[in-house]
């Protein structure tokens, strides 16, 4: 039986690091996780027990495919909170996971073998869905002197029906400012270029908040996740805010595509919305975390990085170490007993002189970790 050419994506290389990872420790060894952008912590309690809550009051059946209209408000209660802005719930379509949002957007904004712009490095699945969807990713390398986030300038020329930006960013952990995401949107609106934004890392920042795209236009689709800020990566919950005349659009194809999003995932996302104290103590952790990585890192040999913003990774250019990242990152496994992601999955030229390091899990195994580095590198050389 033969497998169309849509289906001839590439792997997702952090899963196969995770796997090496798992089968270390299954052999007895004991590893330190930087390489997955997973919150070490659990969903927060309040969303467990409503979840255990609901499933003695009844069950659990299909929603409408939009989402429990409760936790769309809820959410577009998050964008007044976050952002000062008022939105209109009907816009909120709850998704199974961020993933599910990228295939409805993609699916309802653009034909087969349309030019999709993105940012690189960035997340590596943006370009295997749109290859699965008969679309053509356009890589648009971003400089470090932008600190890895693309700007209008990098546009210019680009031949192009949509454009995709996160920030925070993955792998980078920048972010963009209002003026620098106004003037990518502006470009965009001009051209008539659908603009996509991932602001699955909003909430985790260590400065100034994140700037929403909904903060500047209308005209733009945003996508969102419970996964990173809410720790409820397992859950597969997320959502989208799409102009209101895409509604309908979205509605249908997410019925046809998904029916509708876990039942069991929305009890526990509309009451994680109430966990913010929780949710703050996770972030706090994190900020320690980062400082940790910025302090020892460079010690340990990592020095070319720029600061994260927001998220839970540091991006360091290795191009003095190696040239090979996905061999030293299988070296750091190996002989560290810490597993890293090579920067190969979110640039495929860049990213052979780069590696990302993931602080998302609790502070004693970051230090750890750190530890090892540090002491692996001093014997290296």
């Amino acid at each position: 039986m033969q497998v169309s050419r849509r289906a001839l994506v590439d792997p997702f290389i952090v899963m196969d690091v995770m796997e090496k990872a798992r089968a270390a420790e299954a052999a007895g060894r004991s590893i330190i996780h930087m390489e997955v952008g997973q919150p070490g912590t659990p969903a927060p309690a309040g969303a467990r027990a409503a979840l255990a809550q609901a499933m003695e009051d009844g069950a659990l059946g299909y929603t409408v495919a939009l989402g429990l209209p409760e936790l769309r408000a809820g959410i577009a209660g998050l964008y007044k909170r976050w952002y000062g802005i008022d939105l209109n719930p009907e816009r909120v379509v709850v998704t199974a996971g961020s993933s599910a949002a990228f295939l409805l957007a993609f699916t309802a904004l653009f034909d087969a073998g349309d030019r999709v712009g993105l940012g690189e490095p960035g997340y590596p699945s943006y370009r295997q869905i749109l290859r699965a969807l008969s679309l053509t990713p356009v890589g648009i390398p971003a400089a470090p002197e932008n600190r890895l986030q693309p700007v209008a300038a990098d546009l210019d020329g680009v031949e192009m029906a949509g454009m995709i930006v996160a920030s925070p960013g993955n792998p980078s952990g920048t972010m963009l400012s209002h003026e620098a995401l106004a003037s990518l949107i502006g470009y965009c609106d001009q051209r008539g270029i659908s603009f996509v934004s991932d602001e699955i890392y909003h909430g985790l920042h260590y400065g100034d908040r994140a700037v929403s795209a909904l903060e500047v236009s209308d005209n733009v689709y945003v996508i969102n996740s419970f996964s990173k800020y809410f720790s409820m990566t397992g859950w597969r919950i997320g959502w989208m805010v799409v102009p209101e005349d895409h509604v309908r659009v979205v509605e249908r194809l997410a019925q046809n595509m998904f029916i509708c999003p876990p039942h069991a995932s929305q009890i526990a996302a509309l009451a994680a919305l109430d966990c913010i104290d929780e949710l703050e103590a996770n972030r706090a952790v994190y900020a320690e975390n980062r400082r940790l990585m910025l302090e020892h890192l460079p010690r340990a040999g990592f020095d070319r990085i720029a600061p994260p913003d927001g998220a839970f990774y540091i991006y360091a250019d290795v191009s003095h170490l190696t040239h090979n990242s996905l061999a030293f990152a299988a070296e750091l496994l190996e002989h560290a007993g810490v597993a890293v992601t090579p920067g190969l999955d979110f640039d495929p030229v860049r990213g052979a002189q780069t590696l990302r390091f993931s602080y998302a899990r609790a502070t004693a195994d970051i230090a750890e970790g750190l530890r090892r580095l540090e002491e692996y590198m001093a014997r290296r050389g």
